[in-house]
């Protein structure tokens, strides 16, 4: 057992991907993670946001597609492993992949409901072609937000009630 597992909490960053393959239903995201670091002059700041990948299969698959929206606060356990491919201009990129064994909402940021499903009450859902799947999968970090530890995106104002 030599494989890395890590547990990580962050911010979905974006809509969850969905599609049936020949070995089950997958589902795929993106999680911003954003340290909060103490510094003696100034208290806590949010570091640099990292961004992982993350990969569901079979019913998980399906209870993420259900469950999890983009702005979500999860923790996400998995085994971690890396994603070398080529990118467009020709360069090799790695991509830090969590093949999540549980997802949840983090009750820390917010609260939940649980449902309890079964294989009967699941409907079909839509297909997404693996080109975007991948896209999504290999998204350069840099084209990524940063975000604070709120999962807001740096920058941008938010609204009075968030």
């Amino acid at each position: 057992m030599n494989e890395p597992f890590v547990t990580l909490q962050g911010w979905v960053g974006n809509d969850v991907a969905f599609r049936e393959t020949k070995d089950g239903p997958v589902a795929n995201f993106r999680v911003g993670v954003t340290p909060r670091i103490r510094r003696r002059d100034v208290g806590w700041v949010d570091g640099p946001t990292s961004w992982f990948s993350v990969s569901c299969w079979r019913m998980l698959a399906e209870n993420v597609r259900d469950s999890v929206r983009k702005g979500d606060a999860v923790v996400v356990h998995g085994k971690l492993r890396t994603d070398v491919w080529e990118r467009q201009d020709g360069q090799s990129s790695t991509t830090y992949v969590l093949d999540a064994q549980h997802v949840g909402h983090d009750l820390n940021r917010g609260t939940t409901v649980f449902a309890r499903v079964s294989r009967q009450d699941r409907a079909d859902g839509d297909d997404e072609s693996e080109r975007e799947v991948k896209a999504l999968l290999h998204s350069q970090v840099e084209d990524l937000p940063q975000l604070d530890s709120q999962g807001n995106v740096l920058g941008q104002r938010q609204s009075p009630a968030a």
